[in-house]
Parts: C-alpha cells; sequence; structure tokens
C-alpha cells in the first residue's frame, strides 16, 4: 500500500479495538492508542507485513496540564522495507503506569527512563526505570510545564568542604518587567539611563 491514507484506513479496520483514532498530520501517519494496548499495538506494527516498522526511533512525552490525561506517550516507528515512519500516541496520568514496550523494542528501556526522568511518566514493567539525565537526589521533573524555570536547587563545589553541595536557588537579579511593545511604538517610562536625554 503507497498510499498513506489507504494504509491508516487499513489499520484502523484490521485493529479497531486498539486503534482509537488514524490520521493524517502534515503528510504523516498519526495513530492514537490506548494505554492498555500499547504492546499489541507496537508488535503488531512491527510485524504486519504492511507495515514492519522494525525500529523504535523514540519514545516521547509530551506535557498537557489542563487535560485529566495530561501527558502524551508518543512513540515514533520506522520502516526500513516500506519507507515511511509511524507516530503512536497514547494518553497517561500522573498515577497509571503505562505498560513498558521494551519486550517488543529493545531500545526502549533507555527511551522510558527518560520520559520518566523528565515527565514522571511512569512505565510498568521496565526492568530499569531510574534515572537517566538528571542527578539521583533530583527533586521533580523538569520538562514538565509547572516545574520552575529555575529548578528547586543548584549545586555548586565548596572548597572549605571539598565536595559539591546542594543549597537552594538563590536569585542574584531582581525579576525585570518585560511589556514586549514594538521598540518604535515605545513604552510610557523612561529606562535607566535614558533619565539624561534631552528632548
Amino acid at each position: 500500500m503507497s498510499n498513506p491514507a489507504e494504509l491508516l484506513q487499513y489499520l484502523q479496520s484490521t485493529y479497531p479495538s486498539h486503534i482509537l483514532k488514524a490520521e493524517l498530520v502534515n503528510g504523516e501517519m498519526v495513530l492514537y492508542g490506548e494505554r492498555v494496548h500499547i504492546t499489541a499495538l507496537l508488535e503488531f506494527l512491527r510485524d504486519n507485513p504492511h507495515t514492519l516498522c522494525k525500529q523504535l526511533m523514540d519514545i516521547a512525552g509530551v506535557d498537557y496540564p489542563e487535560r485529566e490525561q495530561r501527558f502524551e506517550v508518543v512513540y515514533q516507528l520506522l520502516s526500513l522495507k516500506h519507507n515511511f515512519r509511524i507516530r503512536v500516541k497514547v494518553a497517561a496520568d500522573e498515577l497509571t503506569p503505562v505498560p513498558s514496550v521494551v519486550s517488543v523494542f529493545s531500545a526502549a528501556g533507555w527511551f522510558e527512563r527518560e520520559a520518566w526522568d523528565m515527565y514522571g511518566i511512569l512505565f510498568d514493567g521496565n526492568p530499569d526505570l531510574r534515572r537517566i539525565l538528571t542527578d539521583y537526589g533530583f527533586d521533580g521533573h523538569p520538562q514538565r510545564k509547572d516545574f520552575p524555570l529555575t529548578g528547586y536547587v543548584e549545586l555548586r563545589y565548596d572548597e572549605a568542604q571539598k565536595r559539591v553541595v546542594y543549597e537552594p536557588v538563590k536569585l542574584n537579579q531582581a525579576y525585570r518587567s518585560f511589556d514586549f511593545l514594538s521598540p518604535w511604538e515605545g513604552g510610557d517610562y523612561v529606562l535607566p539611563g535614558d533619565e539624561k536625554k534631552t528632548g
């Protein structure tokens, strides 16, 4: 099947219990699945002769804090045989784990660790779910939209103690107020340093 729309229609009709929706987004194939069926769905896409998505390129998290299930787990699959990619998305929340797909793609282990470290998405069945990018004692998940830009702690090497120490974040500069007006329109205030400017 060379036509992506035709392939998506085939996939949805073949596996309707596991594919909630299939669509073309900017010319790319996107499938929306259920969290509980993700392992079976990826196995189907790997082994089906019309897809043969033998490579898992990435697993990414996306945070939508306004949604009831605030996370999306996005799986990027590649079929070298048919020369196309399929993106699979499942919704997840903070408490309910997503089944690990390590049994389908062994490369998923590190991708799932990264999604857990950055977003706090739990993966049930991952044999080594621990932090991969942040420090072991790190507090929080830095890619969540409610995570503060400054973080909670900073680390530095303390010469007196001869070791790395963690301290609460201290901001050395007060927050500045930006108005984002066009420089040609200007604001109704005098910027520091312009007070000496003559009319």
